[in-house]
Parts: C-alpha cells; structure tokens; sequence
C-alpha cells in the first residue's frame, strides 16, 4: 500500500548542447534514494515518498542543477547540466566508493576538467594535474617525466589509475613516468590522503585517478578531433587523431597520438643535452551500456624511447659533454662536447631508455539483487629497457619485463534505513623478470596481493558520517639468481648457478606482508554555505621490491641501491579538517593534515672504514635503505572568485604548503640539524589566474574567448634533507604565464576549431625546482658563476589547436 502511494519518475539528463550526459546521478534531496543514468542520459526512480520533495541531477564535470516534485503519481523531469570547472559541489568518484560531491566527502578530494587540462601547455599528464591541484606537486628528471606526489610523498606511496586500473610500471624508478597518453585524459581526480581503505597498499599518500572520455554526441554519428600543439621549449610537436561513435547500446573510441621533442633550453645552460624524447600512444574502447548495466574493454598501447641526461661537461666553458667509452676508460675530463647539431636534433642518442607499456582490461556494471555489482579484471605488461653502453649502444644495461594481472570487485548495496553499504576485494599478481641485461639492480620477483574492506555511509540529517575497515595479504618471494661474465662483449649477464665465474647476486627470498587499514570521517552542513568536515585514517604499504632486494646499479639514476630485508610495512595515521564555503559569487577552501608514518622508508648514503662515501671506479655513489618514523603536516587553501555583477572575470589562487620532519633519532644524533627533515618535500607554492572571458555576442562566429594570466610563486625551501649533501637549499622565483583562445563555429552554430595560444615563463626566469632531480647533476665541487647543477626549462611559447568533427 506505502509503495502505491509513492511517486516514480523517469525522464532525460542533457548537457548544454542537448547532448546525452552518460551515467549521470539523480537523487532526492535530503534523502539516500537514487538513481543512475544510462549511456544515453535516461532514468527512471520509483518509490519517492508523496509530499514536497526536490529531485536533484549531477554528473562529473557539471555543476548540478534541482527541480522539484509534484504531487502526481508518475511525472517526466527532464535536466540541462552546465558544464563547469572543478567546483566544490562537482560530482567524484575516486576514493569515495560512489558518487560524492567534493565537498560531502570526508576524504580531501580535488579534480581538475579535461578544458582546464587543454588551457595548458603541458609536457605529461601529471605536469597538467600538478598546475592545477594545491598539494600534489612531481619530481621530474626533465620535461616528460614527471612522478606524482601529493603531501610530500611518492613513488610507490601514491597510486595511480587509469579509469580505475591501478598503474604498474617500474614506478620505484626516477627516471621514468607515467605511461598515459596526456591528449586522452579528460579529467583528473586526486585523493590528497591515505586511500588503502579501497585500493590497498601503495596508496598512503593517496590517489591520482586519470580517466579518460566517454563517446558523446547523437547515435549513429561518428564524431571525434584532430589536435596538433607546438612547444616552443623544446620544440615539441604534438599530434593527435581520436574517434567515437555510439549507437543504441553500443559504444566505441579510438585514439591515437605522438609527440617529439629536442633537448630544452634555458637560459642559464642553453639546450640541455640527452632531454629529448618520442612517444607514441594508441587507445581503444569498446563497450555496451544497457539500463541495467554495461561492459567496457579497454585496450591501450605506450612506446616511448627518452634520452637519458647525466650532465656531464666542460670543466670551463659548462658546455655538455657525451660519454663516449666504458667504466675506467671513460674520464669525465676528457668526454668530447656536443655539438650544436646534436643539441637541436630530433634523433635519440645512444644513451636512451626505451619504455613500453600494454593494457587490456575490462570492467563491468550491472543491477544485482538489491544493488549494483561492479567488476575489473585486467593485464598490463610493462617493458623498460636503458641503453647505457656508449660502446654497445644496442646493448640494453637494464632490461626489465613487468607483468601484472589485476582483478576488482566491488558491490554497491541498495541504501537501507540510510545506510548505503559498499563491500568488496581487489589485488594483483605480478612477475617482473630480467631479459637481455647486463645492469641487475633488483632481483626478479613474483607477488601475490589481495585485500578485502568494507564501507558504510549514513547521513543525519546535515551530519554524513563515513566509515570502513580493509585487511590485506601480500607474498613476495625470487629464487636464488646467479650472474656472471659473458665473453662476448665482456658484460655481465643471468646465468645458471654452475656457470663459470657465476656469483650469487640476489639470495633467495619470500615474505608476507599483511596490514589494516581504517578510515572515521565526517561533513556537516552549516547552513546552505558552509560544510566542516575531518576525517582520520590509517594507511598501509607492504615495502617494495626495491626497498628489501636491491643489490646494484640504477643506471638511470646512477645510484648502487642496496635493500633491507627485515623492513617491515609501513602505517601511517593521517588526521584531515577541513571547511568550504560556496555561494553564488565566491568558493574556498582551507585543509590542514599531520600525518605520522611508522617504518619510513628512505635513503642514505653509505660510507667506508675512513668515512669516504661509497663509490664504484665510475663515481657512482652508494645507498642503503634505511627505516624510521617520519611526520608530516601542512595545509592548502584555494577560493574562486567570480562575482555575478562581472560574469566574464574571475579569480582563482591556490596555495600548499608540507613540512616533512625526519624522527630518526640516531639519525639526528649523528649528522645535527642536517638530519632534521625529510628528503623530497615540495617548497612552499601558490598559483593565482586571472581569467577574463569574452561575452557569448548573437550571430558571432567566435565563442568561448578568453585572456587569462597566471602566476605562480614558489617559495624558497629552507627545510631541506642535507644529510650527505643530498639536497641543498632552493631559491624561491616567481613565473609569470599568459595565455588566450577561443573557439570559431560554422554558420550552423557547430563548434569548428579550438584555438589556445601560451607563453609560461613569459621573462625566461633562470630557476631550479626543488623536486628537479637535474638540480643535482653537477660533476665538479664548484661551478663558475656559483649556478651548479642543469637549471628547469626556459621561456616556452605554445600553440594548440583542435579540430572538433
């Protein structure tokens, strides 16, 4: 009888330009009953309780938009969502289980549109996340590789996704990145904390989801763009070719890019050599999207070949030299200087890494009983190789195949009395495996992971609270693997342990690790402005291959990695507070963290029976992995101010600051304040844009103008790791950035070319960014002119332009 009583609806989410928003969200306000779109923007909600109520549509990337209710037993409301800017009302998904509003959500949350992604000059898909998220900063060893931190931390601290499929290369490496097609990427989502909760060990720093576009636009059309970008830099010439087509339930995309760049230039050294690169992606999907459900097939394919810098040079001039010979005939003093034809040209040197990276993986959506299944299973297979033999240059010295299976899933139950239950399980396998190498740095492995966790939430009215547990079990174990001399070009190489001259490199090993994980949060609404919100967490990561096995070269990074193999995981506990305000002329947001890691694991350099530090006959330098407890806290604020008295400007800042405080005892009891903090922190940063944007006019053939200048301030870091000289302190500088574009339509008013025109560094400031590893590529103890080290790119001047058909 209560169910006859009740209300259903049904009707159509559309964007704009009247097209279809896939899998977009509509609820009741004030109450957990829902419903999700299909691929085609319908849906349909039954059981609203009769009486006064308000239907509420979201989607990621729109803001959401309300319609009330009326009292009639069936009823068609339709929706127009807006596309807009990340907002603190934006809708995500990463981290949270479900669809949350950024500002609902316990956990810190940011994300950043795929337009505001293309505003920008980038050189990789995490440099364009990096501009625009406070808090998530990168180490970079030249203008393609960049690798995700958020908070001061990491590498195997920080997971990244692509839709989902948890990202695995060689990511304990820093000489590489992430192996993702930068032009596909049509939103960025980051958890800025502890996230193990869903995704297990790697991921106590937090998440960097990158998610590619859906098709979109009528059935039965083929639609897609054409992109070609210039950057003046380096000279880096990107294109881009995509497709997309939907019809009824079926759903299809095709990309497929590449980019090549020269050396980058400053103006302190000029075109710095070995930092060119090419890199060629392909990207597919296929999927079927029913009202009930759907599955998608991914498949994508990564090529990259990246010279390898080292920054050796003339002891006088400072112009850079190349390595021509092998171990003890090669004298740093005596290398010949590059010339200026190799300097600007687009070949790759011998001195070259090549990194290739396959994925086909598949996830799936349906109604199951009183919920909603969803499932993920995928292969990746990973394949670095680094050419380091100036006298073999087709001899690969490190030469590593990584594969990985993955598996995810997850059920969303039915809301309950307003409790909304999630539960479900993920891991991996993975088999990394030596090839054709002469360089061992780490020893093959085999690795089993699973975990399984737990999620409730309830709303209280203006009160939502969160909360959820997680166990995981990882095994890691090699065999006994032996190398020896290879007479025929006098390398080492993996040989059988009775092999003449065969050493033992890497004893046998096998381990498991096991860890909780746990999250408590909350956000209240104040009023119809203001949300508080905090949450605490406990994070877990099992050590990685590196940190307990290595035993060699990194030739790329030019460090002899030893292990530890009694490290025990990592925990740390993570306390978030934050408070939003949004109103119709003003968004901000102020978060403050501290966050205490058991068991931290870092690097320090080892050192012989005189105190000299290690070195092997070629100068590269020694380190043993050490563990201890480590602090961090810190904070970031952002508003967005745009007024509605002066709809074409607004004004966006964004600032972030970490402190990270090493809690070595012994540590610091040994080396003094030098030992204080914490190695790799970003110094102090803020990024303020002033945006104008040019009034639709009827009849005109351009729209979406704009004139934007940015200017980003970072900070001198003063609180540095200087243990060893492992880091130095980094002058603050400020870079100035300008940019405009717009869009031309046809006389049919069909968007017909994008246009976007940026100058970064627009005054050519000479700078050294503190999480630049290059700033540490210095051979000699003093430099002329007191600028040691290869400084960050220059003056760089871009034209993009997008063909939408």
């Amino acid at each position: 009888m209560a169910f006859a009583q009740s209300i259903e609806l049904n009707g159509t989410v559309r964007d704009g330009s009247h097209q279809p928003v896939p899998f977009a969200g509509v609820g009741v306000v004030g109450t957990a009953l829902g419903a999700t779109a299909d691929a085609a923007g319908r849906y349909q909600l039954r059981g609203v309780p009769p009486g006064p109520q308000r239907l509420r549509a979201s989607a990621v990337g729109f803001a959401p938009a309300e319609r009330a209710v009326a009292g009639a037993p069936a009823q068609a409301l339709d929706f127009v969502l807006v596309a807009a800017p990340a907002g603190l009302a934006e809708v995500v998904v990463t981290g949270v289980g479900r669809a949350t509003e950024i500002r609902r959500s316990p956990v810190p949350i940011a994300a950043l549109s795929g337009r505001e992604i293309r505003l920008n000059a980038n050189a990789n898909a995490i440099d364009a996340a990096v501009r625009g998220i406070p808090g998530l900063s990168a180490v970079t060893t030249g203008p393609n590789i960049s690798k995700p931190f958020i908070r001061g931390l990491g590498y195997n601290r920080v997971l990244t996704l692509f839709n989902g499929l948890r990202q695995e290369g060689q990511q304990w490496g820093d000489e590489h990145g992430i192996e993702v097609d930068g032009y596909g990427v049509d939103r960025v989502e980051v958890v800025k904390g502890p996230a193990s909760l869903l995704y297990g060990s790697d991921a106590v720093a937090g998440v960097v989801n990158l998610i590619p576009a859906l098709p979109r636009g009528p059935d039965g059309e083929l639609h897609g763009e054409a992109l070609a970008e210039y950057q003046g830099v380096n000279g880096l010439v990107g294109n881009s070719l995509a497709f997309n087509y939907q019809k009824h339930d079926l759903q299809a995309s095709l990309r497929g890019s590449r980019r090549q760049a020269h050396d980058y230039r400053n103006p302190v050294d000029g075109l710095v050599y070995n930092t060119g690169f090419r890199e060629v992606q392909l990207t597919g999907m296929v999927g079927v999207q029913k009202q009930r459900g759907g599955a998608h097939l991914w498949l994508t394919a990564y090529d990259d070949r990246q010279e390898i810098p080292d920054g050796s040079r003339d002891s006088l001039s400072r112009r850079f030299t190349r390595q021509v010979f092998e171990a003890d005939r090669d004298d740093i003093k005596d290398r010949p200087v590059v010339s200026a034809h190799d300097l600007n040209s687009y070949g790759i040197s011998s001195l070259r890494q090549r990194i290739q990276h396959y994925r086909a993986f598949g996830t799936t959506e349906v109604r199951l009983g009183p919920g909603e299944l969803r499932l993920l299973l995928g292969v990746q297979q990973n394949h670095r190789q680094e050419f380091n033999h100036p006298t073999a240059a087709a001899q690969p010295g490190l030469d590593l195949r990584l594969t990985t299976l993955n598996y995810q899933a997850r059920y969303l139950f039915d809301a309950w009395r307003g409790y909304e239950f999630t539960a479900g399980a993920n891991g991996m396998s993975q088999d990394n495996q030596h090839l054709n190498a002469t360089d061992f740095p780490i020893p093959p492995f085999r690795l089993f992971d699973l975990g399984g966790f737990g999620l409730v939430k309830k709303a209280f009215g203006a009160l939502e609270l969160t909360a959820g547990l997680r166990y995981d079990t990882r095994r890691v174990h090699w065999d006994d693997f032996y190398v020896g001399p290879n007479p025929a070009n006098g390398f080492e190489q993996a040989v059988g342990a009775g092999a003449p001259g065969a050493t033992l490199q890497f004893a046998s090993f096998g381990r498991t690790y096991t860890g909780a994980s746990a999250s408590l949060g909350g956000s209240y609404a104040v009023g119809a402005h203001l949300v508080l919100r905090a949450n605490v967490a406990r994070g877990y990561r099992a050590p990685n291959i590196p940190e307990i096995g290595s035993n060699g070269l990194d030739p790329g990074a030019h460090i002899i990695y030893l292990g530890n193999r009694d490290f025990v995981p990592e925990f740390n506990v993570q306390e978030d507070l934050g408070v939003l305000w949004k109103s119709a002329d003003f968004e901000g947001s102020a978060e403050v963290f501290y966050n205490h890691v058991n068991n931290f694991i870092y690097q320090a350099r080892q050192y012989d029976a005189q105190g000299q530090p290690l070195r092997d006959p070629v100068g590269n330098s020694t380190y043993q992995f050490q563990q201890a407890a480590a602090d961090l806290y810190g904070g970031e604020v952002a508003f967005n101010i745009h007024p509605r008295a002066l709809p074409w400007a607004s004004l966006r800042t964004g600032a972030a600051l970490v402190i990270g405080l090493n809690q070595n005892p012994e540590l610091r009891a040994r080396v003094g304040t030098a030992g204080h903090y914490l190695p790799l922190i970003p110094a102090p940063s803020a990024r303020t844009e002033l945006r104008l944007t040019a009034p639709e006019r009827a009849g005109s053939r351009l729209t979406a103008s704009y004139l934007r200048v940015t200017l980003d301030a970072t900070g001198p870091q003063n609180r540095f790791y200087a243990v060893d000289g492992a880091e130095t302190r980094t002058p603050g500088y400020v870079l100035t950035g300008l940019g405009l574009g717009t869009s031309l339509r046809t006389r049919g008013g069909r968007e017909a070319v994008q246009l976007v025109l940026q100058a970064d560094n627009l005054f050519d400031v000479a700078y050294q960014a503190h999480l630049n590893r290059l700033k540490y590529f210095e051979y000699y103890a003093a430099a002329p002119g007191g600028r040691a080290g290869i400084f960050s790119p220059g003056r760089n001047l871009s034209a993009k332009v997008v063909v939408p058909f």
